[in-house]
């Protein structure tokens, strides 16, 4: 499959099919602790001996997990982010056929092509969404409920990350859709005939943001990932976060140092 990047216990082939997502399971089943069996990725979890702690260890290809100097996520403080006239995120979402799969660390939705972010001259587009609980960003130390990661991939193949905090509120019309067809069974696909989701209703107004430069926040913890934090939050029922922490109790990854980086913030 050519090598890529990795989300969520997934890799995603670069550029084989035109911002098409590539989902292989890949399970470590045989291979000694610290090493993986050949053609498959070490097994990770978000607790014990293969929790973030031990990623860089489960896997050669892990190695940024505990290297990395621009590792994601953070705890954004605010009074430390440098206020500027930042470039504005132009979202040009479609509706899109629903593609859903509870691949075993979260729940997550594959976008068709056609939707679109773009932020300073540079456009990316759209590939996948998926949801952390609670949330793996914070601000000023305070951790939202759930967040909504949305992958961006540019024709370069460089990655950008759009996160929606959610607090406990309104219902969301796409989050009800999600829940309704959720797949019984872990890594099975399911492809609703007639159901379509559009990701615009998880964005929030304004679009005022942090930027930052990070890293993939599962393994192999990949950096050069540029990071979108939205300051305002969207809204999430206290019944969708209790469905989705039904399955998921806690699937985020501590924050990781700053080392020094720049957080800049929307004036």
């Amino acid at each position: 499959m050519g090598r890529g990047f990795y989300d969520n216990g997934y890799r995603v082939a670069r550029m084989r099919r035109p911002w098409q997502v590539v989902l292989v399971v890949a399970l470590a089943r045989t291979a000694p602790r610290g090493s993986a069996e050949k053609g498959h990725a070490a097994h990770w979890t978000y607790e014990g001996e293969q929790g973030p702690a031990h990623w860089a260890a489960l896997d050669p290809a892990n190695a940024a997990c505990g290297t990395g100097t621009r590792q994601s996520p953070i705890d954004i403080e605010s009074k430390n982010a440098k206020a500027g006239d930042l470039p504005p995120l132009t979202f040009d979402y479609r509706p899109s056929p629903l593609t859903l799969i509870d691949n075993g660390h979260t729940v997550q939705a594959t976008v068709a092509p056609g939707s679109f972010l773009e932020v300073g001259g540079q456009r990316y587009a759209l590939q996948q969404l998926h949801f952390h609980h609670p949330s793996e960003e914070r601000v000023n130390g305070h951790a939202f409920p759930l967040v909504v990661h949305l992958v961006h991939k540019s024709e370069a193949g460089a990655l950008a990350v759009v996160a929606v905090l959610m607090d406990a509120g309104k219902p969301n019309p796409l989050m009800d859709t999600l829940w309704a067809h959720l797949p019984a069974a872990q890594g099975k696909e399911v492809h609703p005939q007639g159901v379509t989701v559009d990701a615009r209703q998880l964005l929030p107004s304004p679009l005022g943001y942090y930027t930052f430069q990070g890293s993939l926040t599962t393994p192999p913890c990949t950096e050069g990932v540029t990071w979108f934090v939205l300051e305002s939050t969207g809204q999430v029922s206290d019944r969708e976060i209790k469905e989705f922490a039904r399955r998921y109790p806690h699937n985020a990854r501590p924050v990781q140092p700053l080392n020094g980086r720049a957080i800049q913030v929307t004036r």
